[in-house]
């Protein structure tokens, strides 16, 4: 089957390099989604996030966390608690706790340490706090495992959906700092680290294996296909990128996609993977309470549409009669800065 991909309310970017502003449009009436999806990344509690109104009128079904959800950066467990404590607390965010179901992971600043992985010592401590952040249940087995790695499955009348939240920072070997001044890593050695470790692989080769789901729903705090900026992302351990593509194709996963954060900006990335018969989107949502206001263009070979680099979430309204997503990158006030529709 021919699948589609249409990009709206983006002027489509074939220079990578260019300096860019977000396209604004208004949110125009369309059918009710059948499923909505709302994530985001990159909050700091104690700056003004000035989407959580927006987040709500969207009418989700679900919000993700995708990463940097406080900024803490702290190995000292009293500090980091309160810090999740006053988060609770922001007024946006606990109306939206009140109303809708709340799941996600971690990036570096919430796991405790800038850039950090498998060699923070306070992981462990860590990710108790996190787990309290997120309301898992004291006795939940998610308590005896290393890593915050859990699956969440809706069954719908219509439709399964299955939300794959990995932990790109509990298990991840050491980066190669870059040679040049231009990049602050680069990409290690062709097979050596690892970003997921041995045993979240192999608990998701058992959740793709397994899964009956429609679309299936992966969570990374870092980029999976942007992979020239010199940061933190899957393309630093090029030999981890492979791996999960032919994951996909061996399992035949149906309606796969990627949701990530942590740079501080939106965008689109799309790769036609060898045998996936449907394009793989990765939708990079950050951030949600600062951005990287002094953009001036980056490469990304994957990149569909433009970079929007003011505060925003993301939204995905599912359609399960057509089999089509919608990405929304929604900024404040309920302006549409970027929009991506995938057929699967």
């Amino acid at each position: 089957m021919k699948k589609t991909i249409f990009v709206l309310g983006l002027l489509v970017a074939f220079s990578a390099c260019k300096t860019v502003k977000p396209v604004e449009t208004t949110v125009t009436t369309e059918t009710k989604p059948d499923f909505t999806i709302a994530f985001g990344s990159c909050n700091k509690h104690d700056e003004v996030n000035p989407l959580w109104d927006d987040v709500l009128a969207a009418n989700p079904n679900l919000w993700i966390w995708g990463g940097d959800n406080i900024y803490a950066d702290t190995d000292n467990m009293q500090q980091l608690r309160a810090i999740y404590a006053a988060q609770d607390n922001v007024p946006g965010y606990k109306k939206l706790k009140e109303t809708v179901p709340v799941i996600g992971t971690w990036d570096d600043h919430d796991y405790g340490l800038n850039d950090g992985g498998v060699e923070f010592k306070a992981k462990k401590e860590s990710e108790q706090e996190f787990l309290d952040f997120m309301d898992v249940a004291k006795d939940s087995p998610r308590r005896q495992r290393e890593g915050v790695y859990a699956v969440h499955n809706y069954n719908l009348p219509k439709a399964k959906v299955k939300v794959l939240v990995l932990d790109t920072r509990y298990f991840r070997t050491a980066l190669t700092p870059a040679t040049d001044n231009k990049r602050r890593v680069q990409p290690n050695v062709y097979g050596e680290g690892t970003i997921l470790g041995e045993e979240q692989w192999k608990w998701l080769t058992e959740e793709l294996n397994n899964s009956e789901a429609d679309f299936n729903i992966l969570i990374s705090s870092v980029q999976y296909l942007s992979n020239k900026h010199g940061f933190e992302g899957w393309g630093n351990f090029p030999h981890e990128v492979d791996k999960l593509k032919k994951l996909l194709v061996k399992t035949k996963a149906k309606g796969a996609m990627i949701l990530s954060g942590d740079r501080h900006i939106s965008e689109f990335s799309v790769d036609t993977v060898k045998d996936l018969n449907y394009p793989l989107v990765d939708f990079t949502s950050s951030g949600l309470t600062h951005t990287y206001t002094g953009f001036s263009g980056e490469e990304n070979p994957y990149r569909v549409g433009e970079v929007v680099f003011v505060k925003s979430f993301g939204l995905l309204n599912f359609d399960f009669d057509t089999k089509t997503v919608n990405f929304k990158m929604i900024g404040d006030n309920g302006k549409v800065l970027g929009e991506l529709k995938q057929t699967y």
